[in-house]
């Protein structure tokens, strides 16, 4: 095909005019994207085939003394970084020579192009919002690694960042966790000691996400006069609640991405969506011309992962009434002191 060039010109134009806001929409289908944005945590790289956070897993030494003690200034290790895989994504955008025919005015053209480039925006929200919750094992191992993998119903076990969670000395990189047979006359318990294992001073939980069966437990035990909600989340959509002064956000429902009977609390000050900054929502550069087919394509792209630079202030909350494991309280202790 030789597409006329003002279709080309309209398709690429319509294209790259959308996909500047598109990371801005993407950001608002979901809560946890949502909190990332809100506090300046979605942090681009330029390039370098790891990402990188610094961890900062130690203390140095201070003593007491008097006089002319002895002093040692001996310097010890109180850093280390975790390495992360850069993860890309595509979803293709295309028209064929038929499409062009009978949407043949500009108008009409740039109409289809829009819910077009609409639906891409869909897939990709949804996709990355998806890929937030998982373990980083799906479509072989290329996705992004979310809270499946960062804060892990097992913290003794699995490699993040390219650190062992289950080798002596790593124990600073175990997340909480909590498992027990949740209802409504325990679940605020539960959740309270939960908040207390992923608080260190003034580092506390300040989002909980949670599947719908969990978020529906917590409402019938909270009387009315203690709902309370965020009006930031609430502005852009997200039915909230509010529990020692973090957000309460389900994400489950129909379609939702929260795994079953889960409840996450977290730190958003350790937590970061690091997209490329070439490849954050944007068409990839070229004309792409099927070599047997009388169509155009134009690809969305998107790089990066999701990284956490804290395990031990964040935490999960387990259901295990229904979920079939063991119904003991059994909270991970970790130390990233």
């Amino acid at each position: 095909m030789s597409p006329n060039k003002d279709y080309n010109d309209i398709f690429t134009s319509t294209l790259e005019t959308r996909t500047r806001e598109m990371a801005d929409n993407i950001t608002h289908n979901n809560a946890l994207l949502s909190k990332l944005k809100e506090k300046g945590k979605i942090r681009t790289i330029s390039g370098g085939s790891k990402i990188l956070e610094e961890l900062e897993y130690g203390e140095g030494d201070m003593v007491w003394y008097s006089g002319y003690d002895t002093i040692d200034y001996t310097p010890k290790q109180l850093f280390t970084a975790a390495e992360y895989a850069m993860k890309l994504a595509a979803v293709p955008v295309a028209i064929s020579g038929e499409d062009m025919l009978k949407n043949s005015g500009p108008e009409q053209l740039m109409d289809l192009m829009e819910k077009r480039i609409t639906n891409a925006e869909k897939t990709m929200a949804n996709q990355l919002a998806y890929a937030m919750y998982g373990d980083g094992t799906a479509s072989n191992g290329k996705a992004i690694g979310g809270l499946k993998l960062l804060v892990a119903d097992d913290p003794t076990t699995g490699t993040v960042g390219n650190i062992n969670r289950s080798t002596s000395g790593n124990e600073f990189w175990r997340n909480q966790s909590l498992s027990a047979a949740l209802s409504k006359d325990n679940i605020l318990e539960k959740m309270g000691a939960m908040y207390l294992a992923c608080s260190r001073g003034k580092d506390k939980p300040d989002l909980i996400v949670t599947d719908d069966k969990l978020y529906a437990l917590i409402e019938r035990a909270l009387q009315d006069g203690q709902r309370f909600t965020s009006p930031i989340l609430a502005e852009a959509g997200f039915t909230n609640l509010r529990f020692k002064g973090a957000d309460v956000v389900f994400d489950g429902g129909s379609n939702g991405y929260c795994p079953e009977n889960h409840m996450y609390f977290l730190n958003t000050d350790y937590l970061y969506l690091r997209p490329h900054k070439d490849r954050n929502m944007k068409v990839i550069d070229g004309n792409r011309l099927a070599i047997n087919q009388d169509a155009m394509y134009r690809i969305i792209g998107w790089a990066g992962n999701m990284t956490m630079s804290n395990a031990a202030l964040q935490g999960v909350l387990i259901n295990s009434e229904t979920s079939g494991t063991s119904t003991s309280d059994n909270t991970q202790e970790t130390t990233g002191e």
